[in-house]
């Protein structure tokens, strides 16, 4: 990387995530009940307070106090690092993917401060109809966190494969 600039920039977005997912469940938190739904676009969309004590979709909610601590803190906080330690060591990221992964950085590392400082839970709010697809009615409910986590995933899956690609024509041709 031979911009610093480009290098640590994408930092940036990682603060702002944190930033921006602890505010709005701090503002979720002050100003609604656990379970309340407020409909932001009719049925569509709701504000729905709940508490996640498990991973994506509740996945190990049921998990006792000790298997729920490794897996949903140790572990990920031990990816998060890894993730970090690979992006600060790698000079063969493009400015993309570094974007993506800031973003993904932030939407871990803003779960996990509800996960160490929140004895309920993850703080999730965000509830959207899902018509039914996939058998669900509505989507399990999220946060900012959740959403910068998957768009950033998808972004720098997108782009790595973007990439193969290329790669894979430049050494054909």
């Amino acid at each position: 990387m031979n911009n610093k600039k480009d290098y640590y920039l994408p930092f940036l977005l990682t603060a702002i995530v944190i930033v921006v997912d602890q505010v709005t469940k701090i503002l979720v938190v002050q100003y609604m009940s656990v379970n309340e739904v407020i409909p932001v676009i009719g049925d569509l969309v709701n504000l729905r307070f709940v508490y996640n004590t498990g991973a994506a979709f509740s996945l190990g909610a049921g998990f006792g106090e000790i298997a729920r601590k490794i897996l949903l803190v140790f572990l990920p906080f031990l990816l998060l690092i890894a993730l970090t330690g690979a992006y600060l060591k790698s000079a063969e990221l493009t400015r993309a993917q570094r974007w993506f992964i800031c973003g993904i950085l932030g939407g871990g590392f803003g779960n996990l401060i509800d996960r160490f400082f929140r004895s309920e839970g993850v703080v999730d709010f965000i509830d959207v109809k899902f018509f039914g697809i996939l058998g669900m009615e509505r989507w399990p409910t999220f946060n900012a966190a959740d959403s910068f986590i998957v768009c950033c995933g998808i972004g720098l899956g997108v782009n790595l494969i973007l990439q193969g690609i290329k790669q894979k024509k430049l050494k054909d041709s």
